[in-house]
Protein backbone atom coordinates (compact mmCIF):
# COMPACT_ATOMS: atom_id res chain seq x y z
CA UNK A 1 0.00 0.00 0.00
CA UNK A 2 1.33 3.31 -1.03
CA UNK A 3 1.21 5.74 2.16
CA UNK A 4 4.41 8.33 1.50
CA UNK A 5 3.83 11.75 1.11
CA UNK A 6 5.84 11.38 -2.49
CA UNK A 7 3.28 8.40 -3.49
CA UNK A 8 0.32 10.62 -3.12
CA UNK A 9 2.02 13.24 -5.27
CA UNK A 10 2.72 11.47 -7.76
CA UNK A 11 -0.51 9.49 -8.26
CA UNK A 12 -2.50 13.09 -8.03
CA UNK A 13 -0.01 15.21 -10.13
CA UNK A 14 2.44 15.32 -12.95
CA UNK A 15 5.64 14.98 -11.03
CA UNK A 16 8.41 16.63 -10.80
CA UNK A 17 7.73 19.35 -13.15
CA UNK A 18 10.34 22.06 -14.03
CA UNK A 19 10.80 23.92 -10.71
CA UNK A 20 9.70 21.16 -8.51
CA UNK A 21 11.97 17.56 -8.35
CA UNK A 22 12.97 15.77 -5.51
CA UNK A 23 16.63 14.70 -4.21
CA UNK A 24 16.00 11.98 -1.72
CA UNK A 25 13.06 13.22 0.27
CA UNK A 26 14.29 16.88 0.19
CA UNK A 27 12.30 19.70 -2.12
CA UNK A 28 14.01 21.41 -4.63
CA UNK A 29 12.82 24.27 -6.12
CA UNK A 30 14.91 25.42 -9.92
CA UNK A 31 17.38 22.98 -8.40
CA UNK A 32 18.01 24.56 -4.96
CA UNK A 33 17.90 22.43 -2.16
CA UNK A 34 15.46 24.16 0.27
CA UNK A 35 16.03 21.89 2.73
CA UNK A 36 19.68 23.13 2.94
CA UNK A 37 18.48 26.78 2.45
CA UNK A 38 16.32 26.48 5.79
CA UNK A 39 19.55 24.68 7.44
CA UNK A 40 21.82 27.91 6.54
CA UNK A 41 19.22 30.85 7.42
CA UNK A 42 16.49 29.08 9.33
CA UNK A 43 12.93 29.58 9.01
CA UNK A 44 10.47 31.35 8.97
CA UNK A 45 11.92 32.86 5.73
CA UNK A 46 10.94 34.30 2.46
CA UNK A 47 12.89 34.07 -0.57
CA UNK A 48 13.06 35.88 -4.04
CA UNK A 49 14.85 33.47 -7.09
CA UNK A 50 15.58 36.57 -9.78
CA UNK A 51 16.15 33.86 -12.44
CA UNK A 52 12.24 33.52 -12.61
CA UNK A 53 11.75 36.57 -13.56
CA UNK A 54 13.81 36.84 -16.15
CA UNK A 55 12.79 33.46 -16.98
CA UNK A 56 9.34 34.59 -17.61
CA UNK A 57 9.73 37.71 -19.61
CA UNK A 58 11.31 36.22 -22.25
CA UNK A 59 8.63 33.58 -22.48
CA UNK A 60 6.04 36.65 -23.21
CA UNK A 61 7.90 38.25 -25.53
CA UNK A 62 8.40 34.67 -27.24
CA UNK A 63 4.89 34.21 -27.67
CA UNK A 64 3.79 37.30 -29.08
CA UNK A 65 7.02 36.82 -30.90
CA UNK A 66 5.59 33.91 -32.35
CA UNK A 67 2.05 35.11 -32.65
CA UNK A 68 2.96 38.67 -34.73
CA UNK A 69 4.88 36.54 -36.81
CA UNK A 70 1.80 33.87 -37.52
CA UNK A 71 -0.90 36.77 -37.83
CA UNK A 72 1.06 38.44 -40.15
CA UNK A 73 0.96 41.81 -37.51
CA UNK A 74 2.58 45.38 -38.58
CA UNK A 75 2.64 46.31 -35.30
CA UNK A 76 5.12 45.55 -32.96
CA UNK A 77 5.01 44.65 -28.96
CA UNK A 78 5.87 46.00 -26.09
CA UNK A 79 6.54 44.41 -22.44
CA UNK A 80 6.13 46.51 -19.22
CA UNK A 81 6.21 45.65 -15.40
CA UNK A 82 4.07 47.26 -13.20
CA UNK A 83 5.68 48.01 -10.50
CA UNK A 84 2.97 47.99 -7.84
CA UNK A 85 3.58 43.77 -7.74
CA UNK A 86 6.69 44.76 -6.29
CA UNK A 87 8.80 47.92 -6.10
CA UNK A 88 11.80 45.99 -4.43
CA UNK A 89 15.14 47.86 -6.13
CA UNK A 90 16.62 43.47 -6.42
CA UNK A 91 13.26 43.05 -8.75
CA UNK A 92 13.51 46.04 -11.29
CA UNK A 93 17.23 45.32 -11.61
CA UNK A 94 16.59 42.38 -12.79
CA UNK A 95 13.21 43.11 -14.96
CA UNK A 96 15.10 45.60 -16.84
CA UNK A 97 17.86 43.30 -17.83
CA UNK A 98 15.65 41.93 -20.42
CA UNK A 99 14.90 45.29 -22.36
CA UNK A 100 11.47 46.23 -20.39
CA UNK A 101 9.62 49.39 -20.00
CA UNK A 102 8.05 50.50 -17.05
CA UNK A 103 4.19 51.15 -15.57
CA UNK A 104 3.82 53.21 -12.62
CA UNK A 105 0.97 54.09 -10.03
CA UNK A 106 1.60 56.72 -7.89
CA UNK A 107 3.70 59.52 -7.19
CA UNK A 108 6.72 58.13 -5.47
CA UNK A 109 7.32 55.68 -8.54
CA UNK A 110 8.37 58.44 -10.61
CA UNK A 111 11.21 58.97 -7.88
CA UNK A 112 11.93 55.25 -8.53
CA UNK A 113 11.57 55.79 -11.85
CA UNK A 114 14.37 58.82 -11.86
CA UNK A 115 16.91 56.53 -8.91
CA UNK A 116 16.90 53.47 -11.76
CA UNK A 117 17.72 56.16 -14.44
CA UNK A 118 20.88 57.62 -12.52
CA UNK A 119 21.63 54.02 -12.41
CA UNK A 120 21.75 53.53 -16.22
CA UNK A 121 19.05 50.64 -15.57
CA UNK A 122 16.73 52.61 -17.71
CA UNK A 123 17.52 55.65 -20.62
CA UNK A 124 15.15 57.92 -22.66
CA UNK A 125 14.29 54.88 -25.07
CA UNK A 126 12.18 53.45 -21.65
CA UNK A 127 8.76 53.98 -22.05
CA UNK A 128 6.77 54.80 -18.48
CA UNK A 129 3.14 54.45 -18.59
CA UNK A 130 1.78 56.36 -15.90
CA UNK A 131 -1.57 54.97 -15.05
CA UNK A 132 -3.91 55.97 -11.85
CA UNK A 133 -5.81 58.74 -10.37
CA UNK A 134 -3.29 61.26 -10.06
CA UNK A 135 -2.84 63.60 -7.47
CA UNK A 136 -0.89 66.72 -7.16
CA UNK A 137 2.26 65.12 -6.46
CA UNK A 138 1.98 62.84 -9.03
CA UNK A 139 1.37 65.21 -11.68
CA UNK A 140 4.12 67.08 -10.46
CA UNK A 141 6.24 64.27 -10.51
CA UNK A 142 5.29 63.27 -13.75
CA UNK A 143 5.60 66.78 -14.93
CA UNK A 144 9.57 66.65 -13.70
CA UNK A 145 10.00 63.74 -15.60
CA UNK A 146 8.50 64.63 -18.97
CA UNK A 147 10.49 68.42 -18.57
CA UNK A 148 13.50 66.97 -17.56
CA UNK A 149 13.71 65.20 -21.21
CA UNK A 150 11.92 61.91 -20.75
CA UNK A 151 9.69 62.19 -24.00
CA UNK A 152 8.47 58.50 -23.62
CA UNK A 153 6.67 59.13 -20.74
CA UNK A 154 2.58 58.88 -21.56
CA UNK A 155 0.11 59.43 -18.60
CA UNK A 156 -2.52 57.71 -19.22
CA UNK A 157 -5.76 59.83 -18.72
CA UNK A 158 -7.98 58.29 -15.84
CA UNK A 159 -10.74 61.28 -15.76
CA UNK A 160 -11.57 64.62 -17.27
CA UNK A 161 -9.90 66.66 -15.13
CA UNK A 162 -6.04 65.66 -15.78
CA UNK A 163 -5.05 67.26 -19.45
CA UNK A 164 -5.72 70.46 -17.40
CA UNK A 165 -3.84 69.59 -14.64
CA UNK A 166 -0.72 68.15 -16.57
CA UNK A 167 -0.69 70.89 -18.98
CA UNK A 168 -0.23 73.47 -16.32
CA UNK A 169 3.06 71.58 -15.57
CA UNK A 170 3.94 69.79 -18.39
CA UNK A 171 6.24 72.11 -20.64
CA UNK A 172 5.33 71.89 -24.68
CA UNK A 173 3.54 69.19 -26.11
CA UNK A 174 3.23 65.54 -24.49
CA UNK A 175 1.95 62.35 -25.45
CA UNK A 176 -1.08 61.01 -23.57
CA UNK A 177 -3.28 57.74 -23.03
CA UNK A 178 -7.41 57.14 -22.01
CA UNK A 179 -8.03 54.69 -19.93
CA UNK A 180 -11.37 52.65 -20.84
CA UNK A 181 -13.55 52.09 -17.89
CA UNK A 182 -14.09 48.49 -18.37
CA UNK A 183 -17.26 46.84 -17.31
CA UNK A 184 -16.84 44.28 -14.52
CA UNK A 185 -17.63 40.92 -14.73
CA UNK A 186 -21.20 40.04 -13.58
CA UNK A 187 -21.23 38.83 -10.14
CA UNK A 188 -18.90 41.63 -9.61
CA UNK A 189 -20.44 44.05 -6.55
CA UNK A 190 -20.64 46.93 -8.90
CA UNK A 191 -20.95 47.17 -12.88
CA UNK A 192 -18.63 49.70 -14.19
CA UNK A 193 -14.62 50.12 -12.84
CA UNK A 194 -13.68 53.01 -10.87
CA UNK A 195 -10.73 53.46 -13.33
CA UNK A 196 -10.85 55.36 -16.77
CA UNK A 197 -13.44 57.13 -18.63
CA UNK A 198 -16.35 54.84 -20.15
CA UNK A 199 -16.76 53.06 -23.24
CA UNK A 200 -19.29 55.49 -24.91
CA UNK A 201 -17.73 58.70 -23.16
CA UNK A 202 -14.53 58.23 -25.08
CA UNK A 203 -14.53 59.31 -28.33
CA UNK A 204 -16.59 62.64 -27.07
CA UNK A 205 -14.17 63.19 -24.33
CA UNK A 206 -11.34 63.52 -27.38
CA UNK A 207 -13.45 65.95 -29.64
CA UNK A 208 -14.04 68.29 -26.83
CA UNK A 209 -10.27 67.59 -24.64
CA UNK A 210 -7.83 66.59 -26.96
CA UNK A 211 -8.76 67.00 -31.03
CA UNK A 212 -7.59 70.63 -31.39
CA UNK A 213 -5.32 70.63 -27.96
CA UNK A 214 -2.42 71.86 -29.07
CA UNK A 215 -0.43 70.63 -26.46
CA UNK A 216 -1.83 66.93 -25.58
CA UNK A 217 -1.49 64.05 -28.43
CA UNK A 218 -3.14 60.82 -28.37
CA UNK A 219 -1.01 57.96 -28.18
CA UNK A 220 -2.08 55.22 -26.71
CA UNK A 221 -5.57 53.72 -25.64
CA UNK A 222 -5.58 51.53 -22.28
CA UNK A 223 -7.55 48.37 -21.64
CA UNK A 224 -7.40 46.50 -18.79
CA UNK A 225 -10.01 44.56 -16.44
CA UNK A 226 -9.58 43.49 -13.10
CA UNK A 227 -10.65 39.64 -13.50
CA UNK A 228 -6.97 39.27 -16.06
CA UNK A 229 -7.14 37.64 -19.28
CA UNK A 230 -9.04 34.50 -19.35
CA UNK A 231 -10.53 32.35 -21.90
CA UNK A 232 -13.95 33.33 -21.16
CA UNK A 233 -17.21 34.82 -22.98
CA UNK A 234 -16.49 37.62 -20.36
CA UNK A 235 -13.12 38.62 -21.63
CA UNK A 236 -13.62 38.25 -24.87
CA UNK A 237 -16.83 40.29 -24.97
CA UNK A 238 -14.90 43.08 -23.06
CA UNK A 239 -11.98 43.06 -25.69
CA UNK A 240 -13.95 43.06 -28.57
CA UNK A 241 -15.59 46.32 -27.26
CA UNK A 242 -12.41 47.81 -26.50
CA UNK A 243 -11.58 47.09 -30.09
CA UNK A 244 -14.67 49.34 -31.20
CA UNK A 245 -13.66 51.81 -29.44
CA UNK A 246 -10.40 51.95 -31.08
CA UNK A 247 -10.97 51.37 -34.13
CA UNK A 248 -13.89 54.40 -34.05
CA UNK A 249 -11.16 56.81 -32.42
CA UNK A 250 -8.35 56.14 -34.80
CA UNK A 251 -10.18 57.05 -37.83
CA UNK A 252 -10.39 60.65 -36.23
CA UNK A 253 -7.35 60.21 -34.26
CA UNK A 254 -4.11 59.62 -36.55
CA UNK A 255 -2.18 59.85 -33.72
CA UNK A 256 -3.56 56.70 -32.08
CA UNK A 257 -0.78 54.12 -32.58
CA UNK A 258 -0.66 51.91 -29.39
CA UNK A 259 -3.12 49.63 -27.19
CA UNK A 260 -2.23 48.51 -23.92
CA UNK A 261 -4.27 45.78 -23.06
CA UNK A 262 -3.02 45.92 -19.54
CA UNK A 263 -2.16 43.11 -17.34
CA UNK A 264 -3.55 39.84 -15.68
CA UNK A 265 -2.02 36.52 -16.98
CA UNK A 266 -2.54 34.46 -14.37
CA UNK A 267 0.89 32.23 -12.28
CA UNK A 268 0.65 28.84 -10.90
CA UNK A 269 -1.32 28.12 -7.92
CA UNK A 270 -0.80 24.37 -7.86
CA UNK A 271 0.71 21.52 -9.17
CA UNK A 272 -2.47 20.70 -11.56
CA UNK A 273 -2.18 24.62 -13.14
CA UNK A 274 -2.96 24.56 -16.96
CA UNK A 275 -2.85 27.95 -18.73
CA UNK A 276 -2.44 27.55 -22.75
CA UNK A 277 -0.66 31.27 -22.65
CA UNK A 278 0.68 30.89 -26.44
CA UNK A 279 -3.30 30.25 -27.49
CA UNK A 280 -4.51 33.22 -25.40
CA UNK A 281 -1.87 35.27 -27.29
CA UNK A 282 -2.46 34.49 -30.50
CA UNK A 283 -6.34 34.48 -30.54
CA UNK A 284 -6.09 38.57 -28.45
CA UNK A 285 -3.53 39.30 -32.03
CA UNK A 286 -5.74 37.59 -34.16
CA UNK A 287 -9.05 39.39 -32.42
CA UNK A 288 -6.78 42.99 -32.59
CA UNK A 289 -5.79 42.40 -36.19
CA UNK A 290 -9.19 41.24 -37.75
CA UNK A 291 -11.35 44.19 -36.06
CA UNK A 292 -8.65 46.86 -37.54
CA UNK A 293 -9.05 44.78 -41.16
CA UNK A 294 -12.68 45.22 -40.79
CA UNK A 295 -12.81 48.78 -40.09
CA UNK A 296 -9.70 49.88 -42.20
CA UNK A 297 -7.27 50.82 -39.80
CA UNK A 298 -3.12 50.28 -39.45
CA UNK A 299 -2.95 47.66 -36.53
CA UNK A 300 -1.84 49.33 -33.21
CA UNK A 301 1.55 48.90 -31.34
CA UNK A 302 0.64 46.22 -28.73
CA UNK A 303 1.96 47.16 -25.14
CA UNK A 304 1.14 44.89 -22.11
CA UNK A 305 1.65 45.38 -18.13
CA UNK A 306 2.67 42.07 -16.59
CA UNK A 307 2.98 42.13 -12.96
CA UNK A 308 2.35 39.11 -10.90
CA UNK A 309 3.07 37.00 -13.92
CA UNK A 310 6.65 38.90 -13.98
CA UNK A 311 7.50 38.51 -10.41
CA UNK A 312 4.68 36.09 -8.59
CA UNK A 313 6.89 33.01 -9.27
CA UNK A 314 9.86 34.11 -8.04
CA UNK A 315 9.40 34.37 -4.57
CA UNK A 316 8.50 31.57 -1.55
CA UNK A 317 8.12 31.55 2.04
CA UNK A 318 9.30 28.72 4.41
CA UNK A 319 7.39 27.46 7.67
CA UNK A 320 8.50 25.43 10.19
CA UNK A 321 5.36 23.57 11.88
CA UNK A 322 5.66 24.00 15.62
CA UNK A 323 2.83 21.67 17.36
CA UNK A 324 -0.34 20.44 16.40
CA UNK A 325 -3.68 20.48 18.18
CA UNK A 326 -6.60 17.78 17.64
CA UNK A 327 -9.13 19.93 18.54
CA UNK A 328 -11.68 17.14 17.73
CA UNK A 329 -12.36 13.68 16.53
CA UNK A 330 -11.72 15.40 12.20
CA UNK A 331 -9.70 18.16 12.48
CA UNK A 332 -6.01 18.62 12.94
CA UNK A 333 -4.42 22.01 12.98
CA UNK A 334 -0.66 22.64 12.38
CA UNK A 335 0.91 25.71 13.46
CA UNK A 336 3.48 26.91 11.58
CA UNK A 337 5.67 29.63 13.08
CA UNK A 338 5.00 32.37 11.53
CA UNK A 339 1.06 34.31 10.20
CA UNK A 340 -0.45 33.70 7.29
CA UNK A 341 -2.69 37.05 7.91
CA UNK A 342 1.00 38.91 7.77
CA UNK A 343 3.35 37.10 5.20
CA UNK A 344 0.87 35.76 2.97
CA UNK A 345 -2.06 38.20 3.31
CA UNK A 346 -4.14 37.80 -0.15
CA UNK A 347 -4.63 34.11 1.35
CA UNK A 348 -6.54 35.47 4.13
CA UNK A 349 -7.91 38.92 2.19
CA UNK A 350 -9.61 37.32 -1.05
CA UNK A 351 -8.52 33.39 -0.45
CA UNK A 352 -5.77 33.19 -3.03
CA UNK A 353 -4.46 29.92 -3.98
CA UNK A 354 -0.51 29.51 -3.63
CA UNK A 355 1.31 26.51 -4.56
CA UNK A 356 2.38 24.54 -0.76
CA UNK A 357 4.21 21.84 -0.72
CA UNK A 358 6.81 20.26 2.37
CA UNK A 359 10.33 20.85 1.76
CA UNK A 360 11.14 17.62 3.76
CA UNK A 361 9.84 14.26 4.45
CA UNK A 362 8.41 13.31 1.79
CA UNK A 363 8.55 9.50 2.38
CA UNK A 364 6.74 9.70 5.94
CA UNK A 365 3.56 8.68 5.80
CA UNK A 366 0.32 11.55 5.46
CA UNK A 367 -2.08 13.20 7.27
CA UNK A 368 -4.95 15.57 6.60
CA UNK A 369 -4.40 18.79 8.62
CA UNK A 370 -5.60 22.92 8.45
CA UNK A 371 -2.43 24.90 9.20
CA UNK A 372 -3.17 27.55 11.25
CA UNK A 373 -0.77 30.73 12.28
CA UNK A 374 0.53 31.86 15.47
CA UNK A 375 -1.75 35.46 15.66
CA UNK A 376 -4.91 35.80 18.41
CA UNK A 377 -7.37 36.36 14.96
CA UNK A 378 -9.63 33.18 14.07
CA UNK A 379 -8.83 34.29 10.30
CA UNK A 380 -5.31 33.31 10.41
CA UNK A 381 -5.37 29.72 8.59
CA UNK A 382 -5.25 28.22 5.17
CA UNK A 383 -7.21 25.39 4.15
CA UNK A 384 -8.64 23.55 1.22
CA UNK A 385 -10.75 26.79 0.63
CA UNK A 386 -7.81 28.58 -0.43
CA UNK A 387 -6.09 25.11 -1.32
CA UNK A 388 -7.04 23.95 -4.54
CA UNK A 389 -7.74 20.27 -2.65
CA UNK A 390 -7.28 19.39 0.52
CA UNK A 391 -4.34 20.07 2.42
CA UNK A 392 -2.46 16.29 3.07
CA UNK A 393 1.18 16.35 4.75
CA UNK A 394 3.39 14.22 5.79
CA UNK A 395 2.45 13.52 9.95
CA UNK A 396 3.46 15.12 12.22
CA UNK A 397 6.19 14.01 14.74
CA UNK A 398 7.30 16.52 17.66
CA UNK A 399 11.30 14.67 17.28
CA UNK A 400 11.08 15.38 13.72
CA UNK A 401 11.30 18.90 12.39
CA UNK A 402 8.73 19.53 9.26
CA UNK A 403 9.46 22.72 7.21
CA UNK A 404 6.73 23.66 4.40
CA UNK A 405 6.84 25.49 1.46
CA UNK A 406 4.45 28.78 0.01
CA UNK A 407 5.53 29.51 -3.62
CA UNK A 408 4.83 31.74 -6.31
CA UNK A 409 3.93 34.35 -3.55
CA UNK A 410 6.38 36.93 -5.48
CA UNK A 411 3.39 39.81 -6.03
CA UNK A 412 1.91 42.04 -3.43
CA UNK A 413 2.26 39.84 -0.78
CA UNK A 414 5.25 42.84 1.20
CA UNK A 415 3.70 45.59 0.07
CA UNK A 416 -0.04 44.36 1.49
CA UNK A 417 1.26 42.97 4.40
CA UNK A 418 3.47 46.50 5.12
CA UNK A 419 7.25 45.32 4.58
CA UNK A 420 9.43 46.64 7.44
CA UNK A 421 6.38 48.02 9.36
CA UNK A 422 3.71 46.76 12.23
CA UNK A 423 2.36 43.30 12.05
CA UNK A 424 -0.65 41.66 13.69
CA UNK A 425 -0.27 40.50 17.34
CA UNK A 426 3.36 41.99 16.55
CA UNK A 427 4.34 38.90 14.48
CA UNK A 428 7.53 39.73 13.50
CA UNK A 429 8.50 39.83 9.58
CA UNK A 430 10.66 36.83 8.63
CA UNK A 431 14.12 37.42 7.15
CA UNK A 432 14.11 37.89 3.29
CA UNK A 433 16.79 36.13 1.21
CA UNK A 434 17.80 36.62 -2.55
CA UNK A 435 18.45 33.64 -4.71
CA UNK A 436 20.38 34.20 -8.26
CA UNK A 437 22.53 32.41 -10.15
CA UNK A 438 26.74 33.63 -11.17
CA UNK A 439 28.47 33.85 -14.09
CA UNK A 440 29.47 29.63 -14.39
CA UNK A 441 25.14 29.43 -13.39
CA UNK A 442 25.95 28.38 -10.04
CA UNK A 443 23.22 29.60 -7.24
CA UNK A 444 24.74 31.72 -4.76
CA UNK A 445 21.81 33.40 -2.06
CA UNK A 446 22.32 36.57 -0.02
CA UNK A 447 20.96 37.80 3.34
CA UNK A 448 18.78 40.50 2.23
CA UNK A 449 16.94 41.72 5.29
CA UNK A 450 17.21 39.70 8.53
CA UNK A 451 14.01 39.19 10.34
CA UNK A 452 12.27 42.31 12.40
CA UNK A 453 13.53 42.49 16.25
CA UNK A 454 11.62 43.37 18.75
CA UNK A 455 13.34 46.66 19.13
CA UNK A 456 12.35 47.25 15.31
CA UNK A 457 8.65 47.30 16.53
CA UNK A 458 8.99 48.93 19.72
CA UNK A 459 10.69 52.11 17.83
CA UNK A 460 7.98 52.09 15.36
CA UNK A 461 5.13 51.80 18.64
CA UNK A 462 6.77 55.23 20.21
CA UNK A 463 8.76 53.23 22.83
CA UNK A 464 12.17 54.84 22.57
CA UNK A 465 15.10 52.73 23.14
CA UNK A 466 16.50 55.57 24.11
CA UNK A 467 14.24 55.62 26.98
CA UNK A 468 14.87 53.90 30.88
CA UNK A 469 12.43 52.11 32.75
CA UNK A 470 12.52 52.76 36.74
CA UNK A 471 9.54 51.95 38.99
CA UNK A 472 8.56 53.82 42.30
CA UNK A 473 6.39 52.32 45.16
CA UNK A 474 3.67 54.96 46.11
CA UNK A 475 2.35 55.34 49.01
CA UNK A 476 -0.62 52.65 48.75
CA UNK A 477 2.24 50.38 48.01
CA UNK A 478 1.38 49.85 44.76
CA UNK A 479 3.89 49.14 41.75
CA UNK A 480 3.97 51.60 39.06
CA UNK A 481 5.95 51.30 35.31
CA UNK A 482 7.39 54.76 35.05
CA UNK A 483 9.13 55.79 31.53
CA UNK A 484 11.77 58.55 31.87
CA UNK A 485 13.86 59.88 28.90
CA UNK A 486 17.87 59.27 29.75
Amino acid sequence: MNTKYVDLINQTFDFPQPEFELEGESLLFHGLDLNKLVETYGAPLKFTYLPQITNNILKAKKWFSNAINNHNYNGTYKYCYCTKSSHFKHVLNEALKSDIHIETSSAIDIDIVENLKVDGKINEDTFVICNGFKREQYVTNIARLINHGHRNCIPVIDNYEEIDLLSKEIEGKFDIGIRIASEEEPKFEFYTSRLGIGYKNIVPFYNKQIKDNPRAELKMLHFFINTGIRDNAYYWNELLKCLKVYTSLKKICPSLNSLNIGGGFPIKNSLAFDFDYQYMIDEIVNQIKLACDEADVDVPNIFTEFGSFTVGESGGAIYEVLYQKQQNDREKWNMINSSFITTLPDTWAINKRFVMLPINRWNDSYERVLLGGLTCDSDDYYNSEQHINAIYLPKYHKDKPLYIGFFNTGAYQETIGGYGGLQHCLIPAPKHILIDKDSNGDITTELFREQQKSEDLMEILGYNNNSKLKTTTKSNSRTELQIANS
